[in-house]
This record gives structure tokens, C-alpha cells and sequence, in this order.
């Protein structure tokens, strides 16, 4: 138990000072979905101002009378050279790249403006919260700024309770996409730099003391303890909270300390969470006049040797890559129906495994992976070459990965914190990452940590992975592209594989691109015989790989990309997709579709010959 309290204690610090990142950013409020809510979702009022001439002055100096203060006037005689009344509009959710025609190249700030009212009771409190905004946004309410928040994937929310006006409220937002080298991601990335408001914007209702967050899993590599805690917020002393698991005739009352924390342990026998029978359970939380519902899920994952583990099994990870763009007209993605349709294709293609690269994706997508039975890697967008001895790129990072573990703790189907995607090898960045790996450790010690590494060929067809990060993750995780950007697709003939530590190889990417509809000779690149082609030769070298755990080919469908301009082919399209972007099934689709329906047969005889009497694994290898 008091392993259990320092970690909880770790996590609750990292959280804070991720939300407390800049001053007025209230800690955030997880489970949004079970609250009530106001939707703040529609059409908003938008300037599109490249030269930031609505926050700076001619000096460039922020100054009090910019487009913040949202005003109006109906005096012809005075000056005003912004009107967010006749300017155009964009809808919220959504990006701005895709909804104008104008903007779909755009970088720079956006001004979102939204009216709203709003009748608040006595005793209650109200938050504004922010589903994503990329990538920096600044927010005023009724002209008073609320504060700001860097980084385009994560949640984060301002209390209003005490800034509401009676009648009509002005909400203005500078979104501001522009790249910048001490980013997180830097300048260079292989997708596409959607702007604006992206995901939903919801008023958040909460009694005056409020459950703000939550944890309730399994204890490290017991199936038989259900363990957790719950924070509040506002008068938090000696509070009663009760957790409800009906199904399990759980019903367990704790009192919290002076700081709003209680923690508890119940003995339970939990129906596991696999990819094929997706178990979750109905849980309520209660304190006072507050009350929290959610569905979550039970299993355990650790590694064994070169095996992953879960629920004391041996599984292969049968994955592909996902962006978080639409199914078919590839804006950024942000609704259940959206994920449903991504999803339903990967269910299609026979994974169990889905890699949401490369970065948080939305909680919709997160949630809905876990009850149509999917494994998830979750990745922040540490990508490429980033400021390594920057302080405060440093910070950034650790913020997101807080901000990322905290909203998706209790999502039982997440099995893998990626820290990064192919950075360079140095001392600088090995420091870098290794610190987000303790973090990301001090903030959950239940699941496993990968990064996208790169291979190396040692000597002519013999390929390993010589980077020292490996001993830092709990997988040997890297991207290749053998027969695509790596020789011609024969090349996978003659490749075989080797590695000096003994932990589950994972494949994050690999594959090649097609234009669909593109036919001709299987050695003419970007035709759909090349990439169908390239998946054969591929998954028989595949076979040969020592230790191999799992794969997440490079990419369920096609995405944007402005790194990509071969005319008629690629049009801003990354054409790796095994789906192109209006939906249509590729060659390659079929012959991964096939490799995976055998391992998946060949998994589950194994599974039936083994003892059906789960085994504690050796101390040595636990994580």
C-alpha cells in the first residue's frame, strides 16, 4: 500500500504541474462525458489575422484593446478595424484547413469568437473546457483573460464560476497553429498541421466540492485486487466517497485526508478485458451531492522473456497505424462516429491492435477501441529532431505525456506509452527520453513503454537495432522500411534480423506506398501491385524476425501530408494507406488481412494447448 501511495502521490504532482502550467489553468476535470454538460459546439465567429495585429500592438507588445475585448460599435464616427459580427464563420469542432478553401495552407492565428448564456445556481461551480485547440490557444471570457495552454492534443479547462455575466458572455480564442523549432512537435513532421479549434468545447456543471479525478484498475499482476483512488475538489476534508461496482457486489466507502485523496483496495474476481470478448464494467462514484459513472475494463500486461503478456497469455499484437483524420474527406477527426468508421475497417483488416499515432488522439477514439476490443499505443509527438537541450521543450513534453496519461489511465485497452518516433541517436536525446520514461513510470507502473526507434543494416542483409534507448523501454519498438524507402521489395528476400536484449520485438512501421487504382507492373513503384507486392515479400521476412510480438504497418489509409507532391499520385497525400482517403480497399488491404487471420488461428490453437492455470511470472521479469 505504501508503493501504491508514493505513486499516487507522483502522479497527482505531475498532474497538478501540468495543469497548473500556465497560472490560471484550473487542474483538469476527467470523464467529461459523465458530467453535465453544456455543448459549446457549432458555429463560431472567426478573423483570420496572419499578422497578429489583434494581440500586438505597432510595437509588438500585447495590448489591452485587441480582439479579445469583442466590441461593437454603432457610433459610424468611431475607429474599429475588426468586427467579429460580419466576419465569417467555421464550425467547433473541426479544422480550419478543410472547411475554407483559402485557409488550406494556412499557419499563423485564427480568432474564434462564441456568444452564450448561461444561468448558474447558487453553490455550483462552472468550467470551460477545451477538448484540443492547435497548437497555442489563449482564451478570454467577457475580456478577462482565462489563461493559455500549449500543445494541440490534450485536454485542459478554466474555472469561470466566478467571470459569468448575466445575459450575454463573449468567449474569443487566438488559436495559433504556427511551427516553431522548440515545439513539441518541432517544425518538421509528415502530417498535416491542422489549425483551430479541433475538439469539442463543453461548460462543465459541478456541485462546490466535485470528484475531479479518479483511478481504478487492477493492482500490478494480481487479478484478483481491484485498487485506486479518487481526488476532489473544493471542501475536501473528511469527505465520504463511496465506489459502486454492482456486477461485482462491490460497494466500498473511504474518507478522504486533509487534501481532498483517498485511496482504497477490494478483493474481486473481474471477467478479464480481452480484444475478443471486450468485458466492462459500470462503476459510479459518489461523494456528497456528486456523482461520476464510467465503464472500465480489467486486465493485466506485462512482458515475459521476448512475450507479451497479457492476462498472463501470450498475444500477438496484430496492428496498423492510425492519424486522427476522417474516414473520407481527411479533416482532423474528433466524434465516435468517426472512430466507429477507422476502427471498423481495422476490425475488418483482423487487428487487435491499433497504434494512434503520433500523438494523443481524441478520448472518443481511445474509448471506442476499448469496447470494440482493441489494444492501443499512445504516443506524444516527441517526432524527429527535437530541441534536446532545451529546458523548456523538455517541459512541454513532460506536460503532454501528463496530460496523456492522465485523461487515458482508466482506459483498460491502452497497453503502451510511446515516448517518441525516430529521433536521432545522442546523449542529449537519451537523457531527454530516458526522463520521460521515469516519468511516465512514476505515473503508472502498469504499463509498458515503447518509442518508434529506427533499425541499422550491420553488414549486408543483416539488420538490428543498435540504439541505446532500448534499454530504457520495455519493448524493442522500431519503424522499417525494408522495400520501400530501404532497397526495392526483393530486398526483403535476403533480409534477416538479429538482437543482443531479450524483450518482445515490435514492428511500429513499416510499408510503402500506392495510389489507388494505379496498376501496372509489380516493380513500378506507387501501383497497387508494387505495395501488394512489397506486403508479400514483407511478411515472409517478417516470419523470420527472432522474438517478434507485434506489428502496426504503416498506415491504415491515406492521410495528409505536405511533404507530398508528386502530381496525379500523391496530391498532399502520404499514399501508404492499405484504405485510400475516400474509403477504397487496396490490394495490399487483402494480403495483410490474410497473414493476420493466420496468426490469429495460430495463437489461438496455442493458447488451447497451453495450461489453462495462470502462472506467476519470475520476479526478474517483471516490469
Amino acid at each position: 500500500m505504501k508503493h501504491l501511495q508514493e505513486k499516487v502521490f507522483a502522479f497527482l504532482l505531475a498532474s497538478l504541474l501540468a495543469a497548473t502550467a500556465f497560472a490560471q489553468q484550473a487542474p483538469s476535470i476527467m470523464n467529461i462525458g459523465s458530467r453535465q454538460t453544456t455543448s459549446l459546439d457549432g458555429q463560431w465567429k472567426t478573423i483570420v489575422d496572419p499578422f497578429e495585429n489583434g494581440y500586438y500592438d505597432y510595437r509588438l507588445k500585447p495590448y489591452d484593446g485587441g480582439y479579445a475585448q469583442d466590441k461593437t460599435y454603432s457610433d459610424k464616427a468611431k475607429l474599429q478595424e475588426y468586427d467579429f459580427e460580419t466576419d465569417k464563420l467555421l464550425f467547433v469542432p473541426g479544422d480550419w484547413n478543410t472547411q475554407r478553401p483559402q485557409l488550406y495552407y494556412y499557419e499563423g492565428t485564427v480568432w474564434y469568437r462564441k456568444h452564450f448564456e448561461y444561468s448558474l445556481e447558487p453553490g455550483k461551480r462552472l468550467f470551460l473546457n477545451f477538448g484540443a485547440v492547435n497548437y497555442e490557444a489563449i482564451v478570454w471570457l467577457n475580456g478577462k483573460q482565462l489563461g493559455k495552454h500549449i500543445g494541440g492534443f490534450t485536454p485542459f479547462n478554466f474555472e469561470i464560476t466566478h467571470l459569468l455575466k448575466e445575459g450575454t458572455n463573449s468567449l474569443v480564442v487566438k488559436a495559433d497553429n504556427k511551427r516553431i523549432p522548440e515545439a513539441v512537435p518541432t517544425i518538421n513532421a509528415d502530417w498535416w498541421n491542422f489549425g483551430g479549434i479541433t475538439r469539442p468545447v463543453s461548460l462543465v456543471e459541478t456541485p462546490s466540492t466535485y470528484i475531479r479525478d479518479y483511478y481504478v484498475q487492477l493492482k500490478k499482476d494480481d487479478t484478483r485486487t481491484i485498487e485506486g483512488w479518487i481526488q476532489l475538489d473544493g471542501n475536501t476534508q473528511s469527505q465520504k466517497v463511496t465506489l459502486d461496482i454492482p456486477e461485482l457486489k462491490i460497494k466500498k466507502e473511504v474518507t478522504t485526508n486533509a487534501d481532498g485523496y483517498a485511496s482504497f483496495q477490494v478483493k474481486a474476481a473481474p471477467l478479464l478485458w480481452t480484444p475478443e470478448n471486450p468485458k466492462l464494467y459500470a462503476i459510479t462514484i459518489t461523494s456528497g451531492a456528486d456523482k461520476v459513472t464510467d465503464e472500465i475494463g480489467f486486465r493485466t500486461i506485462r512482458t515475459e522473456g521476448t512475450k507479451i503478456m497479457l492476462n498472463n497469455r501470450e498475444i500477438f499484437c496484430r496492428g496498423i497505424s492510425i492519424h486522427e483524420e476522417t474516414a473520407y474527406y481527411s479533416g482532423r477527426a474528433y466524434s465516435k462516429d468517426h472512430a466507429h468508421t477507422l476502427l471498423s475497417w481495422a476490425k475488418e483488416l483482423g487487428c487487435n491492435f491499433v497504434r494512434l499515432a503520433h500523438y494523443p488522439h481524441n478520448e472518443e477514439m481511445v474509448r471506442e477501441a476499448e469496447r470494440m476490443g482493441f489494444l492501443v499505443w499512445s504516443e506524444i509527438p516527441v517526432y524527429w529532431t527535437i530541441h534536446w537541450e532545451n529546458k523548456e521543450t523538455y517541459r512541454n513534453a513532460e506536460q503532454q505525456l501528463c496530460d496523456m496519461i492522465a485523461r487515458d489511465k482508466n482506459r483498460c485497452n491502452i497497453i503502451i506509452w510511446s515516448i517518441a518516433n525516430e529521433t536521432p541517436i545522442s546523449e542529449p536525446r537519451l537523457t531527454f527520453l530516458a526522463n520521460l520514461a521515469n516519468k511516465a513510470r512514476s505515473l503508472d507502473n502498469v504499463r509498458l513503454i515503447g518509442a518508434a526507434m529506427e533499425k541499422e543494416e550491420v553488414s549486408p542483409g543483416l539488420m538490428t537495432v543498435n540504439d541505446p534507448l532500448d534499454k530504457v523501454l520495455d519493448i524493442i519498438s522500431f519503424n522499417e522500411y525494408v522495400g520501400w524507402y530501404d532497397g526495392d521489395s526483393e530486398k526483403c528476400d535476403r533480409v534477416n534480423w538479429t538482437f543482443e536484449t531479450p524483450k518482445p520485438v515490435f514492428i511500429s512501421e513499416l510499408g510503402g506506398g500506392a495510389l489507388y487504382g494505379r496498376h501496372g507492373s509489380p516493380q513500378e513503384r506507387f501501383t497497387e501491385e508494387y505495395q501488394e507486392d512489397m506486403y508479400i515479400r514483407h511478411i515472409q521476412m517478417l516470419k523470420r524476425i527472432p522474438g517478434l510480438a507485434g506489428t502496426t504497418p504503416w498506415i491504415l489509409k491515406d492521410f495528409r501530408s505536405p511533404r507530398r507532391h508528386v502530381p496525379e499520385i500523391q496530391d498532399d497525400f502520404n499514399r501508404k494507406g492499405l484504405v485510400s482517403d475516400k474509403g477504397q480497399k487496396k490490394k495490399a488491404f487483402f494480403v495483410l488481412q490474410k497473414w493476420y487471420e493466420e496468426l490469429k488461428e495460430a495463437y489461438k490453437k496455442k493458447s488451447l494447448s497451453k495450461q489453462t492455470i495462470p502462472i506467476t511470472p519470475k520476479k526478474k521479469n517483471r516490469l
